[in-house]
């Protein structure tokens, strides 16, 4: 035992044991740190998880697996630095004055409590995939719509919670006093927080009203698309050409908006040019055939009307209108275009063409 004396030098206030058993934890509880973190995310899975759902567990990793290592990194610093003294000599004020020593330990209170705050605002994440599965599987789209938001108020209300207590027991700052002082100052918040109050309200309208649900083809303002979220301030709208549109939803409920998911058939109306060397029986011809096609054709019902309307700058022009009887987008221009290689076939079957733009100068010659 006399050959171990040597751990009991001091340097810097405290001994070479303490040392050797500080630098052991951080050694050891690195190498164990992934084995820890793996048990911690079964036990929280077993919690807010679905033993049956194989994906569901390699999901929850994927999320629970940065912020458990940082908390489990934070307390092996802990335990670590624990067992550790800061030298007399430094002469450092105590823990409830300002200073080092405060620094140091409200600082690690707080990067503990983001820590957890991490962790429950992943696991509610989690929460929120398994549900916006479930709804995937129901025929009604309002559960698309309810879960995204329900899952924002839910980390909203986390951050709210995870604030309060770091200025309740971090920083010590009465929160019933501060809420009386935000009670004082509530008028002006409300003034400067005004557009995003009426976001707000908008969303409820929308849940409440519901003018469109998620999943559904709306236009407003020029933009059609796919509704794909209504969240707290705004709903995003996918368009046809993969962009994505975020909208404030205070234009939702105060502008004109189409559905048109909503629409039982979706109008075509469109002008076919024909050259002014058509004659009147071959006109005749094309009209009937082209009525003919959009009565008989599958995806349309039986109001199309077919008309040669006017007499164009360079064509003679015969109007095609028809609906089709889904709202759906693809269905739409799938069928215009069939119709339209139709259009062709009859009008070159009846030897006539198709007019552009043309000008015919006469020459009179004195």
């Amino acid at each position: 035992m006399d050959n171990l004396e040597f751990l009991n030098d001091e340097f810097f206030g405290n001994t070479l044991q303490n040392y050797i058993i500080s630098i052991s934890i951080i050694v050891f509880g690195l190498i164990l740190k992934g084995l820890i973190s793996s048990y911690i995310r079964k036990f929280l899975f077993k919690i807010v998880g679905d033993s049956r759902n194989k994906d569901g567990k390699s999901e929850f990793d994927n999320l629970l697996k940065k912020p458990i290592t940082y908390f489990l990194f934070l307390v092996i610093i802990y335990l670590a630095f624990n067992m550790l003294q800061i030298p007399d000599s430094l002469n450092l004020v105590g823990p409830n004055e300002f200073g080092l020593r405060m620094i140091l330990q409200k600082g690690y209170s707080l990067l503990i409590v983001s820590s957890l705050i991490y962790i429950i605002l992943q696991s509610v994440e989690y929460v929120g995939l398994r549900l916006s599965q479930k709804a995937d599987k129901t025929k009604s789209k309002v559960d698309n719509q309810l879960v995204p938001f329900a899952i924002e108020i839910g980390k909203v209300l986390v951050v709210i919670f995870g604030l309060l207590i770091i200025l309740g027991n971090i920083f010590g700052i009465d929160i019933t006093a501060l809420a009386a002082g935000l009670g004082i100052g509530g008028v002006a918040v409300a003034l400067a927080s005004k557009e995003s109050l009426e976001n707000l309200l908008g969303s409820f309208t929308i849940f409440f009203d519901k003018p469109f649900t998620v999943g559904d083809i709306i236009t407003i303002g020029g933009i059609t698309g796919v509704v794909e979220k209504v969240g707290f301030r705004s709903t995003r709208i996918r368009t046809f050409d993969k962009s994505l549109v975020t909208v404030p939803n205070k234009n939702l409920i105060n502008s004109e908006l189409d559905n048109l998911s909503l629409k039982p058939v979706r109008k075509v109306k469109t002008n076919i040019g024909l050259t002014y060397d058509t004659s009147v029986d071959q006109i005749k011809n094309i009209v009937v055939d082209i009525q003919k096609l959009v009565d008989d054709h599958p995806n349309t019902n039986q109001d199309g009307v077919v008309r040669f309307l006017e007499f164009g700058a360079s064509s003679l022009d015969v109007m095609v209108l028809y609906f089709v009887n889904s709202p759906d987008w693809k269905l739409l221009v799938d069928t215009k275009q069939d119709i339209n290689y139709k259009i062709i076939e009859i009008v070159k079957k009846h030897k006539s063409d198709f007019a552009y733009p043309s000008t015919s100068v006469y020459l009179e010659k004195q």
